[in-house]
């Protein structure tokens, strides 16, 4: 005798399995990164007295070399004490400065993206704390000094503090230029923070690491 078969029909699509059955997960979201100009405090984030704005690229390439006290294409002594090469352009700098008009001093904040690592930063500034640099015939006397690494807030930052001087052109005609800065690095965000002025007066410490504390949680904010 031959037994009859059996068969049943399931009404209803038919279904993937799901991933945890089938062994397979799905691709992870792409991680965002998002622009410097994203990353850099606000302007209505200065305390007073400073008023401050949003640089436009062009003035971005102008401003972030004053910094330094070496400009582009500058011959320096010693020799190999340029400062690191940086990409000013919009996806990778972004500065936001703000200017007591009493005082003309400002303090600016400048995020940049791609920067290399803050110990190879320290190791430049050590090898080139005092640089002779010669551009359109003047020649600027750039002294930096480290001082002790601020702290902050955020988890695997890395700091660093220092203080420079510029000394431009001689007799009647020189200028000097005095910076104290505050940086941190957050994976390969750098958030630097520098109060100019153009004399000897000790600089606007309270309010600079005021805003530099806000910088660097704004930059690391999710």
């Amino acid at each position: 005798m031959l037994a009859s078969a059996c068969s049943q029909t399931v009404s209803g699509d038919p279904r993937p399995e799901p991933a945890a059955l089938t062994g397979t997960a799905p691709a992870p979201a792409p991680a965002i990164v998002r622009a410097p100009g994203e990353l850099v405090l606000p302007p209505e984030r200065f305390p007073e007295p400073y008023v401050a704005v949003v640089l436009p690229p062009e003035a971005v390439a102008q401003a972030a070399p004053d910094l330094t006290g070496i400009q582009p294409g500058s011959k320096v002594d010693p020799g190999g004490c340029l400062p690191p090469a940086q990409n000013y352009g919009p996806e990778s700098t972004a500065m936001v400065v703000g200017t007591d008009n009493a005082s003309r001093a400002t303090i600016s904040v400048e995020v940049t993206r791609s920067a290399p690592d803050v110990g190879e930063y320290r190791t430049y500034l050590t090898e080139c704390s005092q640089v002779d640099a010669t551009v359109r015939g003047i020649t600027s006397t750039v002294s930096t000094v480290l001082g002790d690494d601020p702290a902050i807030a955020v988890d695997g930052a890395e700091t660093l503090a220092l203080t420079r001087t510029v000394d431009s052109g001689r007799g009647s005609g020189g200028m000097t230029q005095s910076m104290a800065a505050r940086i941190a690095q957050i994976g390969d965000v750098r958030v630097t923070v520098t109060y100019l002025s153009f004399d000897a007066a000790p600089p606007d410490a309270d309010n600079l690491d005021l805003v530099f504390r806000e910088a660097v949680d704004f930059a690391a904010r999710p």
